[in-house]
């Protein structure tokens, strides 16, 4: 094809038709010109189409990823509501009287008070996302504003959980494995006394504060709706389009 082009040039030359010659030549140009944009055009359509696929692969697995995370979520939520509703019962029954309560009640009363569960998600898809190039392959802002924003928001919702799991190991339960076994209170040897005092009631209210922090049930703008938010958001902006 360039042999051809050129045989036409010195053809036209040879001629002493320099007219024409300048006009085919700015044509040879133009072509050659148009042929480059078709070839980048074409290269770009390919590029963002490789770009699109594998932009589905990461969505579908960032999709699955916050699924099992919200099922995760939703399972220690409840294991914190029933230990809050324990309190609940507990703090309903004071002042305690052991001579007069039923212990039977008061030991199945008692039985979520001390659950203790946290919220670990995976964040593998999120980490590999956002620490590399790939993060660039997701195309839509407001989800790639939710990746951003996800470990802080993880980590404010998670201090909630580590206050309230710190307070229960290093003082709670000690107190009340020390001076009320709950699972014990038949036992003759065991002074069930402690559970009459105000440090008791004390510590129950201060689980039961530590639980709504946790859960946001007093109406407060809780970390806990910031997450759920969070969570169900990047699911439906992940959640693959039908085609």
């Amino acid at each position: 094809m360039i042999k051809f082009f050129r045989k036409i040039r010195q053809s036209l030359l040879a001629e002493g038709k320099t007219t024409q010659y300048l006009k085919y030549a700015i044509g040879e140009i133009f072509l050659v010109m148009v042929g480059i944009l078709l070839a980048l055009q074409v290269s770009n359509w390919n590029q963002n189409r490789i770009a699109r696929n594998k932009e589905k692969v990461i969505l579908a697995e960032l999709n699955q990823e916050f699924k099992q995370n919200k099922a995760q979520l939703e399972d220690v939520l409840s294991h914190h509501r029933k230990a809050l509703k324990s309190t609940d019962l507990l703090i309903a029954e004071f002042p305690l009287n052991i001579d007069s309560i039923n212990l039977d009640s008061l030991k199945e009363k008692s039985i979520g008070f001390g659950l203790r569960h946290t919220f670990n998600p995976s964040q593998g898809i999120v980490k590999s996302l956002v620490n590399t190039s790939s993060f660039d392959l997701i195309s839509d802002p407001e989800l790639r504003k939710l990746l951003v924003s996800w470990s802080d928001v993880l980590a404010d919702y998670q201090e909630e959980e580590q206050t309230a799991s710190r307070i229960l190991v290093d003082y709670i339960i000690p107190f009340r494995v020390r001076h009320f076994p709950i699972w014990r209170l038949r036992d003759e040897r065991v002074n069930t006394s402690p559970a009459e005092t105000r440090e008791f009631e004390t510590w129950v209210y201060i689980r039961r504060g530590n639980l709504t922090d946790i859960l946001g049930t007093d109406g407060q703008d809780s970390e806990l709706k910031r997450i759920e938010s969070s969570i169900d958001r990047i699911i439906e902006l992940s959640e693959p389009k039908q085609e």
